[in-house]
C-alpha cells in the first residue's frame, strides 16, 4: 500500500495532505511530495494526516528528515492530526515540529481571526496539486508527477 497526496497552497503557508499508509514503500512518493511542497509554495507545510491510515517507524523517520529538509531551505514542517496512536518521536538533532490536533487548528494558528476562509477542503485556498488517485476525485490545476 502507498500513499496518495495533495499540496494546496494559501497565503503564507502550503498544506501537504496524505491518504493510505506511510510506510518503507511510500517514503519516495512522500519524499517527492514534499520536493514539490519545496518547490511550488512558501512559508510553513502543514502536514495535514487527517486521511492517514497509519505509519511505519520508516514513514516517522521520512516526516522527521522532511523536517530537516524543510529546515534546510528556511520552511518549517507543521503536523496536523497525527494517527491515532500518536506514535511520532521527534529526533532530538532535528527541528522542532508544532504538532496540531487537527487541520482546522493548524490553519487557524495562522489566520487568527480570518480562518472561517481558510477551509480544508478548499475555501480560501490558491492552488492545488495531487495524485491521480487523490480520495476526493477533483483534479489539479497542474498535473503532479506520481512517479514519486
Amino acid at each position: 500500500m502507498t500513499i496518495e497526496w495533495r499540496y494546496t497552497t494559501h497565503e503564507g503557508l502550503g498544506v501537504l495532505s496524505l491518504a493510505g499508509y506511510l510506510g518503507a514503500d511510500a517514503t519516495a512518493r512522500f519524499t517527492g511530495a514534499v520536493g514539490w511542497a519545496l518547490a511550488r509554495g512558501t512559508g510553513p507545510v502543514v502536514l495535514d494526516l487527517t486521511e492517514l491510515l497509519g505509519w511505519s517507524a520508516g514513514g516517522q523517520l521520512a516526516v522527521a528528515q522532511a523536517a530537516r529538509r524543510l529546515a534546510a531551505n528556511g520552511r518549517t514542517l507543521e503536523l496536523a492530526a497525527i494517527p491515532a496512536d500518536g506514535s511520532l518521536v521527534p529526533a532530538a538533532d532535528g527541528p522542532a515540529v508544532i504538532v496540531h490536533c487537527d487541520l482546522h487548528s493548524a490553519l487557524a494558528a495562522h489566520h487568527r481571526g480570518d480562518e472561517a476562509s481558510f477551509h480544508p477542503r478548499g475555501g480560501g485556498a490558491g492552488k492545488e496539486w495531487h495524485t491521480d488517485d487523490w480520495p476526493d476525485g477533483q483534479r489539479s490545476t497542474e498535473p503532479a508527477r506520481t512517479g514519486s
